[in-house]
């Protein structure tokens, strides 16, 4: 059963909150790859907080974090460069 947040330690507080804004930025960062820079912002704060939570007590969340965020990092790529192609192609 899952602790009331409220009771949590400070610190233990605010690494679960930044581990779930982690993942929610790598969800973000997979529908904003349709515009490049906004998908890899997203990615990258997404990896940043996944890898500064990682060693915290909310680690299983911070692994999807940065799973996420890489996933959204690799399909904004994969999108900025078909745009680069399809720009030189024309």
């Amino acid at each position: 059963m899952e602790t009331d947040p409220a009771s949590l330690d400070p610190e233990l507080r605010t690494n679960r909150y930044l581990a779930l804004m982690s993942a929610a930025l790598g969800v973000i960062s997979l529908c904003a790859a349709i515009i490049p820079l906004c998908g890899a912002a997203a990615s990258a704060v997404g990896l940043g907080l996944g890898l500064y939570t990682l060693k915290s007590e909310s680690r299983k969340i911070a692994i999807a974090g940065i799973a996420l965020s890489a996933l959204g990092l690799l399909t904004t790529v994969i999108y900025a460069l078909l745009l680069l192609i399809k720009q030189a192609a024309n």
